[in-house]
């Protein structure tokens, strides 16, 4: 590739990388790196089903395995968008929209393609609530979401507005299961990166208004607003996946969680501690049956 092309490529805010036909990456630019946490070194060379990105739908189903946009692509020629999951260095998955175009010889043979990728969780919203939680010393130091008091607040809101306007929230109750066991086996470092992982791949299922928060050790929950028990299963659905299908590399083990996660929605009389009350119950039934699946009180 031409130095200058490439140079161009590098300052596009987009992540951009380029397949031959075997579906070896051959450019990775600065924004790929940016989004994914892997550096151009660590990838060039490697197909993006190494351990790399790993995508997956919002079923979590492995694209590498089964309808990969770029693979299809270069059999067939066409165009493709798709919203994906790929799998971050550290860990988590983040959310990319993601467009593939193939690449043709002089013949009009295809010798390669390229995708484009960008990080749909990056919407301003999403960066204002972060910024305000920093100010109001709202965040839990280690994983960047809401802390025990910002929740507690925004429950209360959220009651505030289901009293006063009937506008209608869910809360979401996450436990990582075995998680002493991870502390036991890696040590409290990698037990903080993996809460760390946690933490984000909930945030990659959610939107922007949304509030994802850590309540206490391994212990997070998620509350959503202008939503009813009829459309909470979907969302719960996707936060179990999001968590099952991320992995930490560490010191060349790879550390894997589940969770358990309960939901109940707002009812006419609720207090805070009510709700708080039955979405921990439910999470612990999905304890009780199994672990890694999502129970609905």
């Amino acid at each position: 590739m031409d130095k200058e092309y490439k140079r161009i490529l590098d300052y596009i805010n987009i992540g951009i990388y380029y397949v031959d036909s075997n579906m070896k990456i051959t450019f990775w630019n600065k924004s790929a790196e940016k989004i994914s946490g892997f550096t151009a070194e660590e990838v060039t060379g490697k197909c993006c089903a190494d351990n790399i990105l790993r995508h997956v739908d919002e079923k979590g189903t492995e694209l590498c395995i089964y309808g990969c946009p770029l693979g299809a692509t270069l059999k067939d020629g066409k165009e493709r968008e798709a919203k994906v999951y790929l799998h971050h260095k550290d860990g988590h998955r983040v959310p990319v929209s993601v467009g593939v175009t193939a690449i043709y010889n002089d013949n009009r043979d295809i010798i390669g393609a390229v995708e484009i990728f960008t990080d749909v969780t990056s919407s301003l919203d999403l960066i204002k609530e972060m910024e305000k939680l920093k100010e109001e010393v709202f965040t839990d130091a280690l994983t960047q979401v809401g802390n025990r008091k910002y929740a507690d607040n925004i429950l209360e809101q959220r009651l505030s507005d289901w009293n006063t306007f009937k506008a209608p929230f869910s809360l979401y109750f996450i436990d990582a299961d075995h998680f002493k066991n991870v502390n036991d086996t890696y040590g409290h470092t990698a037990g903080d990166s993996v809460l760390k992982m946690i933490a984000r791949s909930i945030m990659a299922a959610m939107r922007p208004f949304d509030s994802v928060c850590r309540w206490g050790g391994e212990e997070f929950i998620v509350v959503v607003p202008n939503i009813d028990s009829n459309n909470v299963e979907p969302i719960g659905e996707r936060i179990r996946m999001l968590i099952e299908s991320s992995w930490l590399d560490y010191e060349g083990e790879k550390i894997r969680v589940t969770a358990s996660i309960g939901c109940s929605t707002v009812t006419d009389v609720d207090t805070v501690e009510d709700i708080i009350q039955r979405a921990d119950r439910a999470m612990y039934q999905s304890k009780e049956n199994g672990r890694n699946m999502m129970t609905i009180i």
